[in-house]
């Protein structure tokens, strides 16, 4: 009886074990399942992320491209040319307005540079000229520019430069473009591919925005070209007249004063000369008696002497 109660008592025991087991391994499988399930949820969602970003509006793409892209390498930049935009301020004093502007303009025009805009207004409290001239010179030619500059001045009363690097900028845009460029390039055969009419719709909807892009881009990469190519430089004018102390206007006026007198001398000869003229011919009547009165008692005195004699 005891074999028999050992018997149905490790009978019982292996039946437990079997069927714990078996519930784990059960439990076991169905997570593993819904794990697979998981994945292939998250690969189908993917994949159709994928799917949506390369055939829809192509802004996906070019988000993660330029996400990229945005950033440029350091090695990039460091074999790039260098881009840089300068600008100058200079405040000089001139003896004379308008032969400073003639010399400064033949300066720009033998720089190979062009003059933006001209200002000039009088001070007449100091009785002056003065103006404002913004030029655009070359780059590599606008340091000897401001020297010639500064050497056609009485006295250079401010002088600065200021330089502003755009290299990373212009990169990032150079890059930006060359990821539109792909994007205008996909629409493009989606559009050859196309068989209905929403879908060439959408595609041309999608292909203006990008070339839109293009354009803005590309103009703002001339912009930084130009800006860095050319150098602006703004010259402030002042007028000054060097006067010399203790001495006033009416000191320094002698050939003026020589050829008033002159005048005056002349005109004193025509004037004296014009009151003779009047005086003989406007008196002759008189001039007539007189020498009538004259000729008479001449003649009786004349004849009175040879009486006597």
């Amino acid at each position: 009886m005891k074999k028999i109660g050992y018997l149905l008592l490790v009978l019982l025991l292996s039946l437990f074990v079997t069927a714990c087991s078996g519930s784990h391994s059960e439990s076991s499988e169905k997570s593993a399942n819904d794990a697979v399930e998981r994945d292939m949820g998250s690969a189908s969602e993917e994949g159709k992320s994928t799917v949506e970003t390369s055939v829809g509006d192509g802004d996906g793409e070019v988000a993660g491209t330029e996400a990229g892209n945005r950033t440029p390498a350091l090695e990039t930049i460091a074999n790039t040319e260098r881009k840089i935009i300068y600008t100058a301020n200079l405040q000089i004093e001139v003896k004379e307005y308008q032969q400073a502007l003639e010399d400064i303009t033949e300066q720009v025009t033998a720089s190979g540079g062009y003059i933006v805009s001209s200002t000039m207004y009088e001070d007449t409290e100091a009785d002056a000229t003065n103006g404002e001239l913004m030029v655009r010179i070359p780059q590599d030619k606008y340091p000897t520019f401001i020297d010639e500059v500064e050497q056609l001045s009485s006295k250079v009363l401010e002088s600065s430069v200021t330089g502003q690097d755009v290299t990373e900028e212009y990169i990032d845009l150079e890059s930006r473009l060359k990821s539109k460029r792909v994007v205008e390039a996909r629409l493009l055969t989606f559009m050859e591919q196309a068989e209905k009419t929403e879908d060439l719709l959408a595609i041309s909807d999608d292909l203006a925005a990008v070339q839109e892009d293009i354009e803005t881009i590309i103009g703002q990469m001339n912009y930084l070209a130009n800006r860095s190519d050319l150098a602006t430089i703004t010259i402030n004018m002042y007028e000054k007249n060097v006067t010399i102390g203790g001495l006033g206007d009416d000191e320094l006026n002698t050939w003026e004063k020589t050829v008033e007198q002159l005048k005056k001398s002349v005109n004193f000869l025509l004037h004296m000369f014009s009151g003779l003229v009047v005086l003989l011919i406007g008196n002759i009547p008189i001039f007539i008696i007189l020498g009538a009165i004259a000729a008479i008692t001449f003649y009786i005195v004349k004849k009175q002497r040879k009486k006597q004699s």
